[in-house]
């Protein structure tokens, strides 16, 4: 056989897959699955990559012109040339009035209509909360999106209006009727003469639309309309040009004006849709490289368990002439057939597995930002077959690294080094998680837990033999002939008993570190939600003006909500985080809220240019009383601020308390998101709903998170059940001497109990050490203390791993028997 050539080889390959074909179907269920997962997450980052704010109320604009709703920030990292970074912004950043007559200037251009929108409440009955919330914009501006009169004329005076459907005073308002609505904190009742198509929305006259939006000498945006024959790309390179000349930048950061085509001007009218989408995609390829090390994990451990089972077999081929490269060979053409044909399966399951997610969040109101537009064409679904290519490649990698010929573990030096140095790397990654906040933290915590995995799969037969030998005397006395028979099949066969232990291991770990991060961190927020507020009444659609005027009320504040943007260097590279921050009234917080100071007086934030920081992050930046902090606030503006205080409920108020005059000027609806009230008698008729931040996305990145998880944890119990039952399958012909030399079925049944207790406890014990670690470095960091798992979700990590170990352990007994 030493002229055996490609023939040899394929021959050799088809054979063995027909003799092996219930060997390699765990290997089949496994590489189907990770396409499908990775597919779904391919189909899901490409719809996510072509998303983009819907165009609406500028859809007849050829031309927008906006502001630059995106922050900047150039630094130089460590030994590397100067990097730039963004971050979007969510409040508006607004355009000078002098662009409305540059533009108009421009040649082609048939209008420029300036843009000023302002938010519209609807007045409660007697003074209670208001109702509605909508926009209004003056009725010039309707033409661009455009919106046409279905009855009535247009607003001419400032008490006049024209309503969009479902807007003014009942979903059936008609002309003659009389709209109460609130701008600002002025109530005003104005005749409707008109009613409009399009969404709800409140029209007034020009002159009504500029003293209503607020904002002297700017403008939202300036939508462009193109005299006819006029070409968008043409038009577009003469406003830009014309804007470059006229040097004109927007109010804020002092940034070149943006000029908006296509799908790019729904971004002058849905703020929060761009940013959500690049946090999307940053959660999408965070988790697509979790499930890539997680399937290299998994599908290494199985092809090899696969292969193993034939090494004497491969020793038989050695023996008569054939080459190892040969049997690597016929082995990667096995391998590929088999993963070819199960990645197909998992490219076409892809594409139900993403709809479905899809649809999820398209169907939760609230989750996916108002206007994010996530297109899916048709060929998109070619991402599916790129990974099912990825998952094929991987499973070739794991399968020539399978076929080289092993050593026995007491000899392995190399082996014991490498795992050695991973599990050193792991410890130093959570060591990393403890000295670091935040997103950092919870990086490093995850690189951690994937690298102490990654050590007890090398280190797996050292794992086990040690774990054996605490329990062979234990087993030897008081198992009887089964425990026996236990205790010598795990000495005998370490290296089977490794591979059977890592993916228990990997499913406790992640499980754990999944579900413990997360509640930990809730947890620990609820708390401080729950102390810092001290409010006797929570209201909404008001203001602390108007509360504080009610009979029994001693005091009273505004809770604005908006975000800031933090410029930073982590490990030596540049980055900006989108903060969620607060706006109060110093005079307001006795008695309605408590961020609990440890250092300095809130009295100070009743100054202007004044902030008062969390404990960590003050930490971080090396800041106290006295100091100072540069932020961006939510329309990019930078401001040096003072810092007056530091305080350690951080995870329920946000980093970064602001005095509401200060954050005020820069949001795009100053109206305050609820007030806190402290009543003389102090107390309330219900209990006051804790005052608590929500960080931007969270709840989107937590329902693609959830259902990626509960994938991954899927795949790795699927793992575990995969390669017991494929050690089990090995071993019909060890079980069958067994009965031969006398063996009952009963004692049988019994040593198979032993295996399977001894593989779920060492593989909980390991796995809850791999990833308590990680997650306690991350708790300590983040909250102080010990990382937390309710009870019945750790019963449920548990009983899951039982119940798969015994029915992976017993099922392939029991079709021997049958």
């Amino acid at each position: 056989m030493t002229s055996l050539g490609n023939p040899a080889v394929r021959l050799l390959a088809a054979r063995s897959l027909r003799s092996h074909r219930k060997a390699w179907a765990a290997v089949f269920a496994a590489v189907a699955v990770t396409t499908a997962l990775l597919g779904a997450l391919a189909l899901a980052a490409g719809s996510a990559g072509l998303g983009h704010a819907r165009v609406e109320r500028y859809a007849a604009a050829a031309v927008v012109v906006a502001g630059d709703q995106e922050v900047r920030w150039t630094t130089k990292p460590w030994g590397s040339e100067p990097t730039t970074v963004t971050a979007g912004l969510t409040e508006r950043v607004r355009v000078p009035s002098a662009a409305v007559d540059v533009v108009r200037a421009v040649p082609g251009v048939r209008a420029a209509v300036p843009d000023h929108t302002f938010v519209v409440r609807e007045q409660g009955a007697d003074g209670s909360p208001d109702r509605r919330v909508y926009t209004g914009r003056s009725w010039e501006a309707a033409r661009l999106a455009p919106y046409r009169l279905v009855d009535g004329r247009e607003p001419r005076r400032a008490d006049e209006v024209v309503t969009g459907a479902g807007a003014g005073p009942g979903a059936g308002a008609r002309a003659g009727d009389t709209s109460g609505v609130r701008v600002g904190d002025v109530v005003a009742g104005r005749k409707v003469v008109g009613l409009a198509d399009g969404p709800a929305a409140l029209y007034v006259t020009a002159a009504e639309a500029r003293k209503l939006a607020g904002h002297a000498g700017a403008v939202d945006a300036v939508g462009v309309l193109a005299r006819p024959g006029v070409p968008v790309d043409t038009l577009h390179a003469r406003v830009r040009a014309a804007l470059d000349r006229a040097g004109l930048e927007d109010t804020a950061s002092g940034r070149p004006l943006r000029a908006l085509t296509g799908d790019g001007r729904g971004g002058a009218e849905h703020l929060a849709a761009p940013p959500a989408r690049m946090e999307l995609l940053q959660l999408l390829a965070a988790v697509s490289g979790t499930l890539v090390l997680v399937a290299a994990l998994v599908l290494a451990s199985l092809v090899a368990q696969a292969l193993q089972q034939r090494a004497a077999e491969r020793e038989l081929l050695l023996s008569v002439g054939a080459a190892p490269r040969q049997i690597r060979a016929a082995a990667g053409r096995e391998v590929t057939r088999v993963a070819g044909l199960a990645a197909l399966l998992g490219a076409v399951a892809a594409v139900p597995v993403f709809l479905g997610l899809w649809s999820a969040l398209r169907g939760r109101t609230g989750v996916v930002p108002e206007g994010l537009e996530l297109p899916v064409p048709p060929w998109l679904f070619a991402a599916v077959l790129v990974a099912a290519g990825v998952v094929v490649g991987i499973t070739r990698l794991v399968a020539l690294s399978a076929t080289r010929k092993p050593g026995r573990p007491g000899k392995g030096g190399v082996r014991k080094v490498v795992g050695i140095v991973l599990l050193l790397l792991g410890t130093g990654s959570a060591g990393a998680a403890g000295l670091q906040g935040g997103e950092a933290a919870a990086a490093a915590a995850g690189a951690a837990t994937v690298t102490l995995v990654a050590g007890c799969a090398v280190l797996g037969p050292w794992i086990a033999g040690a774990a054996m030998k605490v329990l062979d005397r234990p087993f030897r006395r008081l198992g009887g002939a089964p425990g026996r028979l236990t205790a010598a099949g795990a000495g005998a066969h370490s290296r089977r008993l490794g591979a059977a232990l890592v993916p228990v291991v990997l499913v406790t770990s992640f499980a754990l570190v999944q579900l413990s991060a997360g509640t930990t961190m809730e947890r620990a927020a609820d708390a401080q939600a729950r102390a810092a507020t001290t409010a006797d009444l929570s209201l909404s659609g008001t203001t602390a003006e108007r509360v504080r005027k009610l009979p029994g009320v001693d005091t009273a504040t505004d809770v604005l909500r908006s975000t800031v943007v933090l410029a930073r260097t982590e490990a030596g590279s540049p980055r900006l985080d989108r903060l969620p921050v607060l706006g109060v009234d110093a005079a307001g917080l006795a008695g309605t809220l408590d961020p609990g100071v440890v250092a300095g007086d809130l009295a100070g934030l009743a100054r202007p240019g004044t902030v008062a920081v969390g404990a960590a992050m003050a930490d971080s930046l090396d800041a106290k009383p006295g100091s100072t902090v540069e932020l961006r606030l939510g329309d990019g503006v930078r401001k040096r601020l003072r810092v007056v205080a530091v305080y350690e409920r951080s995870l329920a108020l946000g980093e970064f308390l602001l005095p509401k005059a200060e954050l005020a000027p820069h949001m795009s609806d100053p109206y305050p998101a609820r007030v806190l009230a402290a009543t003389e008698r102090g107390s309330s008729a219900s209990p006051v709903t804790p005052e608590q931040v929500t960080l931007p996305g969270a709840e989107l990145n937590g329902i693609v998170s959830a259902a990626i998880v509960s994938a991954i944890g899927g795949l790795t119990l699927l793992s575990v059940l995969s390669t017991l039952t494929l050690i089990g399958a090995g071993r019909r012909g060890e079980h069958r001497l067994l009965g031969q030399v006398g063996a009952s079925a009963g004692q049988l049944r019994r040593m198979l109990g032993l295996e399977a207790g001894f593989l779920t406890v060492t593989g909980l014990i390991v796995g809850a050490v791999v990833g308590a670690l990680p997650l306690t470095a991350f708790a300590w960091s983040l909250t102080g203390g010990l990382p937390y798992l309710p009870p019945e979700q750790a019963a449920l990590i548990a009983g899951t791993v039982v119940v798969t170990v015994v029915a992976g352990v017993f099922l392939p007994a029991w079709r021997q028997r049958a």
